[in-house]
């Protein structure tokens, strides 16, 4: 069961060691609380006497103690589960006050590679979500849930978003920002739409961190190559329609060889980020003798606000995709024919919002 309580205006009385209650203290900040931060239990005893003592503060419409669950992740009362805060949480229990227990923040120094799936909040991952909440920076890319940050994190956020043939933030500096904020201390998120080693340079972004000695961790992500195609109902493998897939980079125009090689291996390609290209790899596919009936699907914005899947065949993609744009997933092979019921496929036509009507069918 998941409870939500407005805290605007609300007194949080706030227990914890400071640098571990630090992200806890900016959530409370920003939800309008009026918080009241004690860092030890000595400090309390300062301010409010004994916990009987009727000097405590006026009753707070929340405590939240920070970082102390037991192993077992139970509580009984005034035990040792809450540690030095013990008399005290007890005390606010029997007045009636609501108890929240708050993740303490994670050591300082030290960077995680998130994936954030192909954009949408609900194809994060828990560790996705954790890692955000417990990060002091966050370095985002424009095709990862950007939109959703304030609402999961505390943490200052630096745009190093790339668009097709502009880097505003070159690779190298991304790495040595990321290198720079974890030796300052802090916890770094670099959050990347899709799955950070998916042509997203991750793995650059690894190399650097070690080379410098920075602790690093991956969270891996939903990969746009298989949820877009999904949000449109293709699948990119079907019982005796498509047994592989292979996924391809869209950025740079295959060579005549890897045109053969694609249109002879069978199954599904899916390309990402290619529609700029589109014209030249379905040329260099019919060249390489891929059928001219072959079905392709163009999916933009999929998981997002406006998605829209382009249907056609390879013998007349140009044309039938000349308004499509980035960002967008090619899915080309005979799994397109499955997308919204079969025989739908190689029309030509624009099917808008399928995914919505798929989800709520």
């Amino acid at each position: 069961m998941q409870l939500e309580i407005t805290l605007e205006g609300a007194t949080v009385v706030l227990l914890g060691e400071a640098d571990a209650s630090r992200q806890a203290l900016l959530r409370y900040r920003r939800a309008g609380a009026a918080v009241a931060h004690f860092d030890s239990a000595a400090a309390f005893m300062a301010q409010a006497g004994s916990p009987a003592h009727p000097a405590l503060p006026a009753r707070p419409g929340l405590v939240a103690v920070v970082g102390s669950l037991s192993a077992s992740g139970k509580h009984h009362g005034a035990t040792n589960d809450d540690g030095e805060w013990a008399p005290v949480v007890d005390h606010y229990r029997r007045a009636g006050v609501p108890i929240v227990r708050e993740p303490a923040a994670g050591a300082r120094g030290h960077v995680t590679l998130v994936g954030g799936g192909p954009g949408s909040r609900g194809l994060l991952t828990v560790d996705a979500v954790e890692a955000l909440r417990d990060a002091d920076v966050v370095l985002f890319d424009r095709l990862a849930p950007w939109r959703e940050l304030e609402r999961l994190t505390t943490a200052q956020l630096v745009d190093v978003g790339k668009l097709p043939g502009h880097h505003k933030v070159p690779q190298g500096e991304i790495n040595r920002l990321l290198v720079e904020f974890a030796k300052a201390g802090s916890n770094v998120v670099r959050l990347k739409g899709g799955d950070p080693f998916v042509f997203g340079r991750g793995g650059e972004e690894a190399a650097a961190c070690a080379e410098a000695g920075v602790p690093l961790r991956v969270v891996s992500g939903i990969s746009s190559s298989i949820a877009v195609p999904a949000a449109a109902g293709i699948p990119v493998t079907h019982r005796e329609v498509s047994h592989c897939f292979t996924v391809i980079s869209g950025h740079a125009p295959l060579t005549a060889s890897e045109h053969e090689h694609l249109a002879g291996l069978g199954g599904t390609i899916v390309v990402l980020m290619g529609v700029a290209n589109l014209p030249h790899l379905a040329s260099g596919l019919r060249r390489a003798g891929m059928p001219l009936d072959t079905p392709v699907a163009v999916v933009e914005r999929g998981h997002q606000a406006g998605q829209r899947t382009t249907v056609t065949e390879l013998g007349r993609a140009e044309a039938d995709t000349s308004a499509c744009g980035n960002p967008a997933v090619i899915v080309i092979g005979d799994v397109v024919r499955l997308a919204g019921g079969a025989g739908r496929a190689a029309e030509g036509r624009e099917f808008h919002d399928l995914a919505a009507s798929l989800l709520t069918a």
